[in-house]
């Protein structure tokens, strides 16, 4: 079956990659033999990555964007494929947190700033469409391939956690996935999701490591921890090759057992 998860010979692209979730999925996408762009805003830590992932023995490359310019994502995969011949694997990740959930006053409805409101949006909705959208051109043309886009536990289910604008807008992508999805498979391209739980990422300024912060995730959790970035890597990578070659229109929690409540 090793064959079956191999993406030797594959390009692929990440965004968001330069640490966290993403990065972890690009780890793990050159592991497995891809060619991988690794996108981000962040110019220094991409460097980092692609450097760590090259010392690792994988082919990566460093792609800095904005993912709220949706003319600069549409720009880099057309010229990623330009470059490589093909896109094989697309991974929307990048995104943003919109602040505390409603327990404190400032993540109360009431207190929602629109120009943060239209941010989280613009991140986190408008740029993983465009994502899909930019690689639906490429892989549409040549019949195939795989689409992942990052959502979350707080778009599958009301999360006190997690502010307004970050819930809505995971929702969405959960549907978008599913929209794209429907339309995509005439192409034998397959959109899927991951639904995150807690995670130990840099996400509202690595908040989630400050240790009160952790324990009120970590007791939503029924095995009672937050993960790992690089435990988000099998599942990742199954929908990235060869072995989802029957998974479409669906997001997977990865959750520590949350949505089993």
């Amino acid at each position: 079956m090793t064959g079956r998860f191999s993406m030797a010979g594959k390009v692929a692209m990440v965004t968001g990659a330069a640490s966290g979730l993403g990065l972890a999925i690009a780890e793990v996408l050159a592991e497995a033999g891809a060619h991988v762009a690794l996108a981000d805003i962040d110019r220094e830590g991409l460097d980092r990555a692609v450097g760590a992932i090259a010392a690792a023995g994988g082919r990566a490359e460093p792609v800095q964007l904005d993912v709220s310019d949706r003319g600069a994502i549409r720009q880099a995969t057309d010229d990623l494929v330009a470059r490589r011949g093909r896109l094989d694997a697309m991974v929307a990740n990048a995104g943003v947190t919109a602040g505390p959930g409603y327990l404190t006053e400032l993540g109360q409805i009431n207190a929602v700033d629109d120009g943060q409101w239209d941010r989280v949006l613009q991140i986190n909705l408008t740029g993983v469409f465009a994502t899909i959208q930019a690689a639906a051109k490429h892989m549409k043309a040549q019949k195939s391939g795989r689409i992942i886009a990052v959502a979350s536990v707080a778009g599958l289910k009301s999360e006190v956690m997690c502010g307004y604008a970050y819930t809505a807008t995971k929702s969405a992508v959960v549907n978008l996935v599913r929209q794209s999805a429907m339309e995509l498979a005439a192409y034998d391209v397959m959109v899927n999701g991951i639904a995150p739980g807690p995670f130990r990422t840099n996400i509202a300024g690595g908040r989630i490591r400050q240790p009160d912060v952790a324990q009120q995730f970590a007791s939503m959790v029924p095995l009672g921890r937050i993960a790992d970035p690089d435990e988000i890597k099998g599942l990742a990578l199954l929908l990235a090759s060869p072995a989802s070659s029957f998974m479409t229109g669906v997001t997977i929690p990865i959750d520590g057992g949350i949505m089993a409540r």
